[in-house]
This record gives structure tokens, C-alpha cells and sequence, in this order.
């Protein structure tokens, strides 16, 4: 008997792209849904799930995507619609509670937002709990998880932390800082997504989720400056415009301003536990607590434990390489791509020459004006991993911050991407101080390897 088939919806999200590979693992068949699903095609899951192009603001759409399956999970949100996406959340809950019917789903797993429904709460928040009640005024039975803010590497709240701390050694925001959190690891969101599959004490509720601990938000912050060995203070102030804190959260982190005007009004009040039945219905889901959510998020900083969701981005190019410049999981990333017509084993001989004797390849005099600040002439990087078709190194210059280089074959493509975890301030300063240099040695670099590889 073949195992249940299982809807993953908002396939391109971060809680979804979590769920996905557990879900695998625990031997579901699993049908993931995107309005782009080109976009997941670098995910390592991809050839392992069935994809299906449909989205709820399209009902017919819907009807492929919902033929066979026995649970669907609706991990979708709006707010990058900006301008009305809490009328465009409401409508889209119609329309999927409705498809799910028509195609007899057996139950609806949704991941909301935790805040208190009887406060005065913001738009973004109301508009979570409202999808939930819309969801469930339909026949099939849903089990609604509410949650704040998830600490996990990847997760959105959770960068805005990262980076906001990383930036500023006096924190600037708004009072509402002191409001209350219950964070959650981002683990245990996905413990308790997958619990409910198979626990029928849950099915239908609705349940608050987060740790025992109870912070305000700049706690989070402080925490996580203690973790990286900063020193932070905070600068709050009696009002700051929430357009004004969006456009910064846009500029400074990988947050796009729709998504952090959204979150950023979603501060204004606690979002905190008020119902405890979560833990009492699912004892098999073990709670992290803060430290050690953040601890493991943090050691996902490495360019071998994040996945490459920008490959599969809208393209840009400069005229020789395709090139993305972006913030994301804690690193700034500087990815190019050309396409090639040569053996992966040609241009990683070339690669391997780079940092030796006093080679990098091209632009030499800059690496040797470098060492010379720096009182050493090479060995700039060191080997990190080595395969057939990839060559990452770690770099040993001194910086604030972590750097590595890699390049990659593969698609008939030659993939160099750079990336830099800053630390504090002066990370900040250095990655953009150095953003022309980086434009030129980059741009150049990718043309030698290409050059000395075809005449091997």
C-alpha cells in the first residue's frame, strides 16, 4: 500500500523548505506546490518530490495540485503582495478550503501567527488568525499552529536579529523592543508540523507554540551579540515610523520592505503564549530552549550548510557573467555564473594554481599590495573542500569577519561565488568599502580561469 501523499504548499518558503526533506525521510510521498516551481530546482529534494504549478489566488489551479492527497499543508503568506495582501490572504484560505473539499483532502495542517486576537494587534498579525478561522469554516478538519518568532538560520525574523545586531553597536528602534516574545526553535516548528500527521488528539485545534521562555525583544538581540562577542546598547525612541524602520530592515538585511514593514508592525504588541495545550497534546515534541536554537543556527554559517536559493533567482548580467549580489543566512554573497564548454577537470587544474607562489591569477598587483598591509606575500586561503567538480577555499587574510571563495562545474556552467559572514560594524564597513575592488577582481577572475582553462 503506497505511502499517504502529503501537500506542501508556499514549496519555496522557508518553513517549507525544512518540512520537505523530513517529511521525505519519514517515508511520505510528497507533492510540493510553488507558482514558480523553477525556482526549486537547486533544492536537493527537487527530484525526489512531485512539483505542481498552481496558486491559490487562481482556484483552478488548484485541482491538479489537490487530486490524491490526504494532508495539505498551507504555509503560505501574502505580505509580499504589499498593498492589500490582508484581503488577498482571506481570499486565498477560501479558495484552497474550498479546492480541498471539492477533492475530499482529509486534513489541513496551517501555520499561523501567535498574537493575542482580542488586543489590539497589527495587520499582518490579525490577518494570520483570520486565515486560520477561514480555513477552518470549511467541513475538513484543521490543526492551526500559532507562532512567533522562529530562531532558526533562514528564518526571517531571525536574520533581521542576525544582521541588526551585527550592524549597529547602539541598536536604534522603537519602544515597542520591549514588548514580549516567545520565540520557538525552528526545529520544534517543524517537530510539531509533523506530529500532527499522526497525533488524532490534535487534529482540529489550535495551539500556541514557543519555548518556556518568555523575552522582550531586545533580549533576543542581546543575546546574540553575547553569543558573537559584541557589546550592544539600545537607543529607543517613543515613535519611529514604521515605513521609516521597514526601508532600514530592507537596506541593512536580506528582509524585502513589504515583508519587514509587515513584521516590523507586528511588534507593536506581545506575542506570547496564552493557552498552553500545545505541549500537553504533542509530548513528543521536545523543546529547545533560546541558547541552544541560536547556537545551532549559527552553526549553519558555512557555505557548504546553506542552500543556494539564488541560483534560481530572476538573472542579471554585466555583460560577460551572469551576476547576484545579495544578504542572506548571515553572509553577503557575491555569485557569478558564465557558461562553459569545458571539462570540469580543465578549469579546477586552473583553480587550483590560485594563492600558489604568488599567482591569484589575475590582478596580481592588488593580492601582493594586500599582502604587503598585511606583512605576508601568499597563502591568503586555505583548502577547504576539494572535489571533482568544486574547489572552496577559507580565507586566512585578516578581516572582520569570514570569507571563503568557491567555484563550481555543473549544468555547463562555471559558478564562482564569494562569501563574507561580517562581524559587528566593522564587517559592514569592509564588505562595502570594498565593493568596487570586489566588482573588478571577481569580474576578472572568472575571465582568466576561463581563459588559461581553454588553452590547457
Amino acid at each position: 500500500m503506497p505511502s499517504p501523499l502529503i501537500l506542501v504548499t508556499g514549496a519555496t518558503g522557508y518553513i517549507a523548505s525544512l518540512l520537505i526533506p523530513q517529511l521525505l525521510e519519514k517515508g511520505y510521498r510528497v507533492r510540493a506546490m510553488a507558482r514558480q516551481p523553477e525556482r526549486l530546482r537547486k533544492r536537493e529534494w527537487y527530484k525526489h518530490v512531485e512539483m505542481v504549478r498552481a496558486d491559490v489566488m487562481e482556484p483552478e489551479t488548484l485541482v491538479n495540485a489537490m487530486q490524491g492527497v490526504q494532508t495539505a499543508y498551507y504555509l503560505i503568506h501574502n505580505m509580499s503582495r504589499g498593498h492589500g495582501y490582508t484581503e488577498a490572504e482571506t481570499q486565498a484560505a477560501e479558495n484552497f478550503a474550498r479546492a480541498a473539499e471539492q477533492a475530499d483532502v482529509e486534513h489541513i495542517i496551517y501555520l499561523g501567527g501567535l498574537a493575542d486576537p482580542q488586543q489590539h494587534i497589527a495587520p499582518h498579525m490579525r490577518s494570520r488568525i483570520e486565515t486560520g478561522m477561514t480555513l477552518r469554516q470549511g467541513r475538513i478538519p484543521v490543526t492551526e499552529f500559532r507562532a512567533g518568532v522562529i530562531a532558526g538560520s533562514g528564518s526571517i525574523s531571525f536574520e533581521m536579529i542576525r544582521f541588526m545586531t551585527e550592524l549597529f553597536p547602539v541598536i536604534p528602534g522603537p519602544r515597542w523592543l520591549k514588548n514580549r516574545s516567545q520565540p520557538i526553535a525552528a526545529q520544534n516548528v517543524i517537530d510539531y508540523l509533523l506530529a500532527a500527521l499522526t497525533n488524532p488528539n490534535g487534529r482540529g485545534g489550535v495551539f500556541e507554540i514557543g519555548m518556556r521562555q518568555v523575552f522582550q525583544y531586545t533580549d533576543l538581540m542581546q543575546m546574540y551579540a553575547n553569543a558573537r562577542g559584541h557589546k550592544r546598547s539600545f537607543f529607543l525612541l517613543p515613535y519611529v515610523p514604521v515605513w521609516f524602520m521597514a526601508f532600514g530592515i530592507d537596506l541593512m538585511t536580506p528582509v524585502p520592505y513589504p515583508i519587514a514593514y509587515a513584521l516590523v508592525s507586528g511588534l507593536s504588541s506581545d506575542s506570547v503564549i496564552l493557552h498552553n495545550t500545545a505541549e500537553k497534546t504533542f509530548p513528543e515534541v521536545k523543546l529547545m530552549d533560546y541558547e541552544t536554537a541560536m547556537v545551532e543556527a549559527m552553526k549553519r554559517l558555512h557555505p557548504l550548510k546553506i542552500e543556494r536559493v539564488w541560483e534560481s533567482a530572476p538573472k542579471r548580467y554585466d555583460g560577460f557573467s551572469e551576476v547576484k549580489l545579495l544578504k542572506y543566512e548571515g553572509f553577503f554573497i557575491d555569485h557569478r555564473a558564465v557558461e562553459v564548454n569545458l571539462s570540469a577537470e580543465k578549469i579546477m587544474n586552473v583553480i587550483k594554481g590560485f594563492d600558489k607562489d604568488g599567482d591569484w591569477l589575475f590582478a596580481n598587483w592588488l593580492w601582493r599590495l594586500r599582502g604587503a598591509i598585511e606583512g605576508k606575500q601568499n597563502n591568503f586561503y586555505e583548502v577547504d573542500v576539494q572535489r571533482e567538480n568544486l574547489i572552496l577555499l577559507h580565507s586566512k587574510l585578516k578581516a572582520p569577519g569570514e570569507g571563503w571563495m568557491e567555484w563550481r562545474v555543473e549544468d555547463g556552467l562555471l559558478i564562482q561565488t564569494a562569501y563574507f559572514a561580517p562581524r559587528g560594524l566593522g564587517g559592514f564597513l569592509y564588505w562595502y568599502a570594498l565593493a568596487p575592488f570586489h566588482a573588478y577582481v571577481f569580474r576578472g577572475l572568472l575571465k582568466t580561469v576561463i581563459q588559461k582553462a581553454m588553452v590547457q
